[in-house]
């Protein structure tokens, strides 16, 4: 059994009851279920749908999220989470830059490495270089002052940790931000790369081993080992190049907001709507949301 699920941004516009009916019909699919009203709806298939990316395509144009997926199995026992435009708003490294002057600089690379023209490593390495000298206290003035978290993060956390779930945070960003990103938004666990200071200043250098692509597979691979789950039984989530290789691996591998050719890359891609798409994709009804 296939399930369709329909989305919305509601701050764009409602997702209408007529434009529902309309691909249940022409599908043949079976009663629709709002899971939050003029927000998000699903209804189930038999089959997968040929024309399902033309449809797709349709709906992206009026503002319309949708996700086909096998039914079973779609209610997910872990979150394996990207923190840069994914749980937060911004890129860390990029607020940082900003504050040091080199702002335009590192976006302009940073732009680079997240639509895969760039090797994630080598430009993480060229933009950590930048923020030589730069006071580790700003990272506390960037914390408070420029970062946001995405809508629906927390209920994300913690409706899937209500039942049951397991929620790992990992980034190519840095420690010092995704510490109080995981504090904030209840992950139980979080990775990523550590800048150095020596004197209260940035030194310029990241530590090593860089935790970029593959490190995210291998944070995949290593903490479903330990919980004694598999790759199937994760929901993963991600924007950037650096996050193709978990998105593939997960059983589910959400692409949100994403480059172009990571979106091409992925069957889940949200671009209207917010984290709170990856419960109503898992079935969740916006009424039992941990708030």
């Amino acid at each position: 059994m296939i399930i369709a699920t329909l989305l919305c941004n509601p701050s764009e516009g409602p997702l209408e009851p007529a434009l529902l009916e309309a691909v249940r019909n022409a599908w043949g699919g079976g009663e629709s279920r709002w899971l939050s009203v003029g927000e998000a709806a699903e209804f189930s298939l038999p089959a997968m749908p040929a024309n399902r990316w033309e449809v797709w395509e349709d709906l992206q144009r009026t503002g319309v999220d949708l996700i086909l997926q096998p039914e079973e199995g779609r209610r997910k026992r872990m979150l394996l989470a990207d923190m840069d435009s994914t749980m937060i708003r911004q890129e860390c490294i990029d607020e940082l830059a900003f504050v040091a002057g080199v702002g335009e600089q590192v976006s302009d690379i940073t732009r680079r490495a997240m639509n895969g023209e760039l090797d994630f490593e080598g430009a993480l390495i060229e933009r950590v270089a930048l923020l030589k000298g730069l006071p580790a206290a700003m990272i506390d003035h960037v914390l408070d002052e420029r970062i946001s978290h995405m809508p629906g993060g927390y209920e994300l956390v913690a409706t899937m940790k209500a039942h049951g779930a397991h929620a790992a945070l990992v980034s190519g960003g840095f420690t010092a931000f995704t510490e109080r990103v995981a504090a904030a938004l209840g992950f139980d666990e979080h990775r990523a790369n550590t800048l150095l200071i020596e004197g209260g200043l940035l030194t310029g250098e990241v530590a090593r081993p860089i935790l970029g692509r593959e490190a995210k597979v291998t944070a995949l691979d290593e903490i479903t080992a330990r919980l004694g789950i598999g790759a199937e039984d994760v929901l993963a989530v991600g924007d950037g190049a650096n996050d193709l290789g978990m998105l593939a691996r997960a059983g589910t591998g959400a692409a949100l907001h994403a480059k172009p050719m990571v979106a091409a890359e992925c069957e889940v891609r949200i671009n209207h709507g917010d984290l709170s798409a990856l419960l109503f994709l898992q079935g969740y009804a916006r009424s039992e949301f941990v708030t």
